[in-house]
């Protein structure tokens, strides 16, 4: 009986440890900092600087949670598996893009409309609202997903 109490305290432990260190990891996940350098810069970073003060911008760029396909895009001028990709760095469905893109040899643009100026304007004629926007030719896929590219793209 003292075995079996001991067992159950070890378990009760063990789930406080766990429940602790994932509220710990939710608490400062996707935090976004923005400082200014020497030179009098802006930067971005998903990681604070060590040596200059920052602050935690609104970010008011939303990133896709699923991605769906527009056909006849209007403003394209590209061809038909030209890939084109507004994003941003901290996108995680923009990274997820490249990735894929790297893995499978395709060649891509990718634009950061976060530190482009004329990105963030082509950005928004294409009338974005999140991140990132992928073009292959005539179609547009807002988001991404691996199977949703493959069929706009091969």
């Amino acid at each position: 009986m003292k075995l079996e109490n001991q067992q159950i305290e070890l378990r009760s432990i063990s789930l406080v440890i766990v429940l602790s260190l994932l509220i710990c990891a939710s608490v400062g996940a996707g935090e976004i900092y923005q400082w200014v350098d020497e030179n009098g810069v802006t930067h971005f970073g998903d990681t604070p600087p060590a040596s200059s003060e920052y602050t935690t911008p609104e970010v008011k760029i939303n990133s896709y949670t699923s991605a769906y396909v527009e056909d006849n895009l209007s403003t394209t001028g590209s061809s038909a598996n030209t890939v084109v990709m507004y994003g941003t760095s901290w996108c995680t469905y923009c990274k997820k893009a490249k990735t894929y893109f790297e893995a499978k040899g395709i060649k891509y643009r990718e634009y950061d409309i976060e530190k482009s100026p004329s990105a963030r304007r082509q950005y928004d004629k294409l009338d974005g609202r999140g991140v990132p926007v992928i073009l292959v030719g005539d179609k547009r896929m807002n988001g991404f997903s691996v199977e949703a590219f493959e069929r706009i793209y091969y």
